[in-house]
């Protein structure tokens, strides 16, 4: 490894590849991201790499240093240890153990989104100079604002102020949720992307429209979640971001249901205690298989919608049903 730097901490949009890296932080958005990025940087323009993870909570003796040893072809490796704040005394010991000589060809990047957990490693990583790449929590409005402000910067599309505050006034603070709208955005919109565009896709009436169809389809109410929905249509409310709001809700829930399943904190999800309430009022009318079916339905509307049916009104319509019949079975 190289010798120790002054300083070996950055933000997760700077990851990039080393022998040991140290992906620490709550937010899981930026987490993943500054994984994307080493991913992408070790294919170095080839084929996709793609990792053998490791859940360090269910860790088994050995599994390290067999994921870490050099490939019989040569191929780039990487290694991601996920759920490092859960660490079992297993991973704990193979991991100090490994951090004493770890291997030049072969890049191990650890997951840890926070708390006491290994902290033993934590430090001996620290003290070496691993570096290691923060995924704050994004709690503050002007840190909001300025992450949306960068997702279009890095997207590349210059907007306005007023524009990105208008998108965060709908949407809400959810940095994932932001992160989904402003991608829409810019897949769905030509040129500039104005408050108009906001308004259509992510307006407070559109907002509060969509978000009442997916309160009714995701607790079962398929009367009520059809009924709002065709009114909406009729009150010339575009389908997709109806589509939109059923799927930012099916999100919810699965990122609540996946947090209290591994014992994640609430504040580690980044969203409002209310919306956690919500969510796991919810998720009563909901198991695993029920809600991978309703997220493919909704994948496919989405599509439907945008272009791969010729009635996009009738594909919402077929989704609301089918994902509202799903939450009543």
């Amino acid at each position: 490894m190289a010798g120790p730097r002054a300083k070996t901490e950055a933000t997760w949009h700077r990851a990039k590849p080393a022998p040991l890296v140290l992906v620490s932080g709550p937010q899981e958005v930026f987490g993943g991201r500054a994984i994307d990025r080493i991913r992408h940087a070790v294919a170095d323009g080839g084929p996709a790499v793609e990792p053998t993870r490791l859940d360090a909570a269910a860790y088994t003796p050995g599994a390290l240093m067999v994921a870490a040893s050099p490939s019989l072809f040569d191929d780039a490796s990487l290694v991601v240890c996920e759920s490092c704040e859960q660490m079992n005394d297993a991973f704990l010991a193979d991991a100090l153990a490994y951090a004493d000589a770890p291997m030049d060809d072969v890049v191990v990047v650890l997951r840890h989104g926070g708390g006491v957990r290994g902290k033993k490693l934590l430090d001996k990583l620290r003290k070496a100079s691993v570096p290691e790449y923060t995924c704050p929590a994004v709690t503050r409005d002007s840190d909001v604002v300025d992450f949306v402000a960068g997702e279009f910067e890095r997207g590349k599309r210059p907007i306005q102020a007023a524009v990105v505050r208008a998108l965060v006034d709908a949407v809400g603070s959810d940095v994932a949720e932001l992160a989904a709208a402003a991608a829409q955005l810019m897949s769905d919109v030509d040129g500039t992307i104005s408050l108009e565009h906001v308004q259509r896709y992510y307006g407070t009436r559109v907002n509060a429209t969509g978000f009442a169809v997916a309160d009714a389809a995701v607790v079962g109410d398929v009367a009520g979640a059809l009924t709002k929905a065709r009114h909406a249509l009729e009150s010339g409310i575009d389908p997709v971001p109806l589509n939109a709001a059923l799927a930012s809700r099916l999100r919810t829930l699965v990122k609540v249901g996946a947090a209290r399943g591994r014992g994640i904190d609430d504040k580690a999800l980044g969203m409002a205690p209310w919306q956690v309430d919500r969510a796991r009022k919810d998720l009563r009318h909901w198991n695993a298989q029920s809600l991978a079916l309703a997220i493919e339905v909704v994948a496919q509307a989405d599509a439907d919608i945008k272009g791969a049916s010729r009635s996009p009104g009738f594909a919402l319509e077929r989704a609301v049903r089918e994902v509202a019949t799903l939450a009543a079975s």
